[in-house]
């Protein structure tokens, strides 16, 4: 019990809810409107189009592993390749990962990069949208974005909830980028509730305090998931 009472009190804890939930609720909506917008895009029957598909969710195999956090990091520090292109237009290097104001923007653009996963569950769920309502629409005069907005989204809105629940799961447990790429840092701007976790339990061996931080979180998520699970029911 003076475990939990400790977890009122810490900043750390707290901070750590925080870079979480600013995660999530950054990662989440940007990466269902790619996954989207590229499925829609993929969705039209054109020459070539499935070395596309594979070329859009092979980042999504990937998945959180070491080397692609590596990769990132190599990519974005100070005299990686991104400040080396801007620098050819005349903008300064940007201390990407060293700064509170862009470290947490960095890995939140690699988990939008890595939007295969979705995008394959959006393009099969377009597959299922009948033709005929596509005809009807045309029939009545309906342009591409009208097709899309009135035809296209409510056929996909089972689909589209769904998503939403399991990328937001996915982006409540994120560790592996954060550890790799600024371990919590700078100014703990990028440690997150799991990174804590795992911060008291083996580098601190504050292990019983660890265990009550994972038994909230825990609760929090299944809260979280029955929450969006109601939502996914509803109509």
């Amino acid at each position: 019990f003076a475990n939990y009472e400790k977890i009122v009190d810490t900043a750390k804890y707290l901070k750590s809810y925080i870079v979480t939930f600013k995660y999530a609720f950054m990662t989440v909506p940007l990466k269902l409107l790619f996954a989207l917008f590229i499925a829609y895009l993929l969705n039209f029957k054109i020459k070539g189009i499935n070395l596309f598909r594979t070329a859009y969710y092979i980042p999504s195999i990937l998945g959180g592993s070491v080397a692609i956090a590596v990769l990132w990091q190599f990519l974005f520090q100070n005299e990686g390749l991104v400040n080396t292109i801007i620098g050819l237009f005349g903008v300064k290097p940007v201390n990407w990962l060293g700064s509170p104001d862009y470290a947490l923007f960095v890995i939140c653009l690699l988990r939008v990069w890595q939007f295969g996963s979705a995008m394959v569950i959006f393009l099969a769920a377009l597959k299922g949208v009948p033709q005929d309502l596509y005809e009807a629409a045309s029939i009545d005069g309906a342009g591409a974005f009208q097709k899309f907005l009135y035809v296209t989204l409510p056929g996909l809105k089972n689909v589209i909830k769904y998503v939403v629940m399991i990328t937001m799961i996915q982006a409540m447990k994120l560790f592996t980028q954060p550890y790799v790429m600024t371990q919590g840092g700078p100014q703990n701007s990028t440690r997150t509730l799991v990174y804590y976790i795992y911060e008291q339990g083996f580098q601190s061996r504050n292990f019983g305090y660890a265990c009550s931080v994972a038994t909230v979180f825990f609760v929090i998520v299944v809260t979280m998931s029955l929450m969006l699970k109601r939502v996914i029911k509803a109509d």
